[in-house]
């Protein structure tokens, strides 16, 4: 769940007795520019109307063959959604034919360690540090061609794009990020909260041991559903939903990515030394430059800080709005017009 520690323990440290009512739905900071237009707004769509892609398709990019849904005509501007954890592609059904019909080529890849995605060596380590899931997504603009693209997420998927957005500005057009700025440092990640805080983690405490391994390893599907529904407590989301994502949490590599990205987090597992350097620089916190704009639901169940303690991260073109109607975690499959109409709006910066 990219409700992620690292970043957000400093920023719940300063925010704490805030936090309540950032998940009611504060108003945007002052920072932010007015979002109240969007260029080209996508057309009114019901959540839960597109229940399929096309059919999927592979790539050899770097240490991977990634398996990726793709829409829209192919020499339009690209547009990149990333999902988070545990979730898949299908948080972009509907967003994906919205996007694709205004226009844009939209390709939506599984993550490392989910789907159909998986590493073309069995001796590769299963890495899930913050760096080399941008890597990995970097090698796939390579892999297809692609130079810039926007990049568009939530949780693991938007830390993603942030990470993109400060290591490689000139391969990013703009980004579209759920939850704000996720970037985050070991260092933070020791940091204690308070104790009402630290109980919205219980899950990264579980992954901290073997039993919690082999917990998540035994009841994938059940943790999952748990996770959903504390995450977006007001989706009313049916089980052919859940069931159609949860699939990609078979993925043979997925339990060891998942519980090395959350110990990795908390400094119990170590990274790989030639992420180091970008590692280095994103522990710096550094801000993102190009055009963006952060989302949040009205009743985002999963940490997540104000949007006042990270708007100050965004020095380029930037907008935040709040999302009312009971929205969770997983933005983009609860409020996909919203989510659409964002990326169609920084695509336009």
């Amino acid at each position: 769940m990219s409700e992620e520690i690292n970043h957000r323990r400093r920023l719940f440290g300063a925010a704490a007795m805030t936090l309540a009512a950032a998940q009611l739905g504060v108003p945007g900071s002052a920072a932010a520019q007015s979002g109240n237009t969007s260029p080209a707004a996508a057309p009114p769509v019901k959540p839960g109307t597109t229940t399929s892609f096309a059919a999927l398709k592979q790539i050899n990019a770097g240490l991977l063959n990634i398996g990726y849904a793709e829409a829209g005509p192919a020499n339009g501007p690209v547009v990149i959604l990333l999902h988070g954890w545990p979730y898949d592609i299908y948080s972009f059904v509907d967003a994906t034919p919205l996007l694709a019909s205004a226009g844009y080529r939209v390709i939506v890849p599984y993550l490392r360690g989910y789907g159909t995605t998986h590493f073309l060596s069995s001796k590769t380590m299963r890495n899930g540090q913050q760096s080399v899931v941008a890597v990995d997504i970097i090698a796939l603009m390579d892999a297809l061609k692609i130079q810039t693209s926007v990049i568009a997420g939530f949780d693991w998927g938007a830390r993603t794009a942030c990470i993109m957005a400060v290591l490689w500005p000139q391969r990013c057009k703009g980004i579209v990020s759920v939850s704000g700025y996720l970037i985050g440092s070991v260092a933070d990640g020791k940091l204690p909260l308070p104790p009402k805080a630290e109980l919205q983690w219980w899950y990264q405490f579980y992954f901290a041991t073997e039993r919690g391994r082999a917990g998540y390893d035994k009841n994938r599907h059940d943790f999952a559903n748990l996770i959903w529904h504390l995450a977006s407590p007001k989706w009313d989301f049916d089980d052919a939903t859940f069931d159609r994502s949860a699939a990609a949490l078979g993925n043979p590599d997925q339990v060891s990515i998942a519980i090395h990205n959350y110990r990795w987090r908390l400094g119990l597992a170590a990274g790989e030394a030639k992420y180091d350097a970008l590692e280095k620089r994103l522990f710096t916190m550094p801000p993102i430059t190009v055009p963006a704009i952060t989302l949040e639901g009205d009743a985002n169940g999963a940490p997540h800080p104000p949007p006042s303690a990270y708007s100050n991260k965004f020095t380029g073109k930037y907008t935040h709005r709040n999302i009312e109607g009971g929205i969770g975690h997983n933005l983009p499959q609860e409020a996909p017009k919203a989510f659409a109409d964002a990326v169609i709006e920084v695509a336009g910066y």
